[in-house]
């Protein structure tokens, strides 16, 4: 097929879909891996069914944009994958372990014959949750420094594995906010209060090592004009963290108001972060290595794939809101099998 794009455009093309699936993915599946996370800090049985089915309808189809970003990853940019998955092979492998095991206990949790059962479930969901959020940390710890082996590195990259479970817990008391009341929804306010620090001391420490960690990086944040252009990114981030910490305190209020705005801030603050994260790095999908426009496949195959692409991403985006239509209830009104 003829190219219908310049082959930078298609590079372009390519990694806007591909950094849209990965954010997709990790704001769906961030609020149900931390609702997981969350699952063994309460032990009242109903109030774990809840947590559950607050998530039922959504988890799985969740994970099919971590599919399609890695999809996109492999066939648009292949070199770059094999540097990448290269660099990462234990935590992506560990990755899967912890995505495959919350399947499993999910399925089998509602199968349950008794509660000693469902309890032994419930921790096999909240250890898969917990290793899935761990190493896709510990992941972006490592990319973030450019895959630097020193001991110094490593420790950030352990830190950044606990801000971004720290993350997703959040997250999770937010949709719990949102999609619970009673007793639940109170302690789901009391969670999003504990982690909210959390994910306010993990932007700082990820936005202080990425400049330190290149030059490149540093001049493209600190030089004028970029200086005052950008600097909405981090006034805004302060503002959302502040705002959601005034808000936390007088939750839940009356009537139930404003039940959705903590998990909206925070998905604002995941988008925040995501988009510093990508002015910092462009060009290169490999950090100092490699660029787009190097990594990219032929035109030719990138032509064919973006067509394939078009038709995908919209039928991925139309099941994912049609099932949010659907189960926009509270979680004691949602059912699963």
């Amino acid at each position: 097929m003829t190219p219908f794009l310049s082959p930078d455009a298609l590079a372009l093309t390519f990694a806007a879909l591909m950094a849209a699936s990965i954010l997709a993915y990790v704001v769906l599946d961030g609020f149900d891996l931390g609702v997981g996370l969350l699952l063994p800090t309460t032990a009242d049985v109903a109030q774990r069914d809840r947590m559950v089915a607050s998530i039922g309808p959504f988890w799985d189809a969740n994970e099919t944009w971590l599919v399609l970003g890695v999809g996109l990853l492999l066939v648009a940019f292949p070199v770059a994958h094999g540097m990448v998955l290269t660099a990462l092979y234990m935590p992506v492998a560990l990755m899967l372990v912890g995505l495959i095991l919350r399947g499993v206990a999910f399925e089998f949790r509602a199968k349950a014959a008794g509660p000693l059962d469902k309890r032994r479930w419930d921790a096999a969901f909240a250890g898969g949750s917990a290793l899935a959020a761990l190493t896709q940390g510990w992941m972006l710890g490592r990319y973030v420094l450019g895959f630097d082996p020193s001991a110094g590195a490593l420790l950030f990259a352990a830190l950044s594995a606990m801000g971004v479970a720290g993350a997703y817990a959040f997250i999770g008391a937010c949709w719990l906010i949102w999609r619970t009341e009673g007793d639940l929804q109170k302690q789901a306010v009391a969670w999003a209060r504990r982690t909210l620090w959390v994910v306010g001391l993990g932007i700082v420490g990820v936005s202080l090592a990425t400049p330190l960690a290149s030059p490149r990086i540093l001049a493209r944040w600190f030089e004028m004009p970029n200086l005052l252009l950008l600097a909405p990114l981090p006034l805004a981030t302060t503002a959302l963290v502040i705002g959601l910490h005034a808000l936390l305190k007088h939750m839940p209020l009356p009537g139930d108001a404003l039940k959705r705005v903590p998990f909206w801030a925070a998905v604002a603050l995941f988008c925040l972060s995501f988009a510093g994260l990508a002015w910092s790095f462009f060009p290169y999908i490999v950090p100092e290595q490699l660029t787009l426009f190097q990594a990219a496949s032929a035109p030719e195959s990138l032509t064919i794939i973006l067509v394939g692409a078009l038709f995908v991403l919209p039928v991925i985006l139309a099941y994912t809101v049609l099932a949010w239509r659907i189960f926009g209830g509270k979680a004691m009104d949602l059912r699963y099998d």
